[in-house]
This record gives structure tokens, C-alpha cells and sequence, in this order.
């Protein structure tokens, strides 16, 4: 089957948004296979770190993204997919503030999004993808059929995250998160390499103050009258 001929379905939006559980709960739903964009970011990010290449050498960056030896790992419902590095799970360590910040940085290099274009494009097997990232419509994928931005307000943003690092038994100032937040987000809306935003033909859905089901059924729903 020819790639472009195999359903996706992108679902962009900033960080905390719920991108990643939807996405999960959507692959699982439809029997597709998933793509975490944000990881290979986060996974750039952290190897570069461990092999001590700065965050501003970009020529390092490149090598690190084109080498990575990253492989994702299906789970039961309810629990994340493990992202595996180097034969490594570092599915709970990619998912750290401090690397969240380092994609972030990573990301608004264009070479280093040039090296790992196609390795995103080709996740795009049968049945079909869900896509999770911040700009899946945009360029990854800008045929895709079903293109969903999905949004929250920073402060709830801010108390999804900061609920989930009380559960793991990290305690963060929330403050704190919500600066961070605020200053992602203006790192990824204004940055020249694919900017944070909807694609022109994306439908926006905002999560504050839903339940993930909720969400769930209105993205369940696109993808039926698709």
C-alpha cells in the first residue's frame, strides 16, 4: 500500500494540552499504530546529554538526531507507551521538565527537524496513524484527512502536570510549572522553524474543564465523518 494512500489522523497543541493521552486512547480505539513526535524531541534532547553535545551545537544535534536508536513499545490500556533508547526504557526520564525544556530548545533548530522529518513520515504504516505533536498538520503530515489542535488554558495546563508529578511522588511548585508553561509556549508559538498553530484546516478543540472521554468522543467523531 502506498503511503500516501494510508489514513492519518494529526493531533497537534501545546504541552499539557492532553495530546498524549488522547492519541494513545485513539490508536488504541481505532487499531492503528502511534507516533509521539515530542518524544523523538525529548530523546534528541536527553542523548545529547548523555553524550555531551551542547544544546547549541547544531552540527552535534544533527548526528544525534540522524543516530538515534529509538523503538516505541506498545502497553496495556491505561498505562504510557515505553519509549525505549538505545535498548533503554526512558519512558519516565524524557518525560522530566528539564527535558521537556531541552526538546523544546532542540526543536526550534530547522536542521535538527530536517534530520528527523522522515524518520516521523515513516511511521506511516496500515492500518493507519495517530500522530501526536506540534506541528503533525502543519508539515509532517499536511494531507492527512483528520487534523486536530487540541488546546488548554495555561493554568490548567499547569495543574494537569502538576498532578501527574505528585503522583510519581515528585513535588513541583506550581508557580513554577506555570512559568515554565508560559515560556514553552512562547519558545514553540514564535519560533521560525514550524511555528505552534493550527493548520488552516485543523479542527481546534479546547480541553479545559473536559474529561478526557469527552475529548475522546469529539475526536472520535471527526474521524467518523472523515
Amino acid at each position: 500500500m502506498m503511503s500516501d494512500v494510508i489514513p492519518v489522523v494529526t493531533v497537534d497543541g501545546p504541552g499539557g494540552s492532553g495530546k498524549g493521552t488522547i492519541t494513545q486512547m485513539l490508536a488504541r480505539r481505532l487499531g492503528w499504530h502511534l507516533l509521539d513526535s515530542g518524544a523523538l524531541y525529548r530523546l534528541t534532547a536527553l542523548a545529547a546529554s548523555r553524550q555531551g553535545v551542547a544544546l547549541n551545537d547544531e552540527q552535534g544535534l544533527v548526528a544525534v538526531a540522524r543516530s538515534l536508536d529509538v523503538a516505541f513499545r506498545p502497553t496495556p490500556a491505561g498505562e504510557p507507551v515505553r519509549v525505549i533508547l538505545a535498548g533503554e526504557d526512558v519512558t519516565a526520564e524524557i518525560r522530566t521538565e528539564q527535558c521537556g525544556d531541552g526538546a523544546s530548545q532542540v526543536a526550534v533548530i530547522q536542521s535538527v527537524r530536517d534530520a528527523l522529518l522522515q524518520r516521523q513520515r515513516d511511521f506511516r504504516q496500515a492500518p493507519g496513524l495517530v500522530a501526536d505533536g506540534r506541528d503533525m498538520g502543519t508539515v509532517v503530515f499536511p494531507d492527512a484527512p483528520v487534523k486536530v489542535f487540541l488546546t488548554a488554558s495555561a493554568e490548567e495546563r499547569a495543574q494537569r502536570r502538576h498532578l501527574q508529578l505528585k503522583e510519581s511522588g515528585v513535588d513541583v511548585n506550581i508557580a513554577h510549572l506555570l512559568d515554565e508553561i508560559r515560556a514553552r509556549d512562547e519558545r514553540d508559538i514564535n519560533r521560525e522553524a514550524a511555528p505552534l498553530k493550527p493548520a488552516d484546516d485543523a479542527q481546534v478543540i479546547d480541553s479545559t474543564g473536559l474529561s478526557i472521554e469527552e475529548v475522546l468522543s469529539k475526536v472520535m467523531a471527526l474521524v467518523s465523518q472523515a
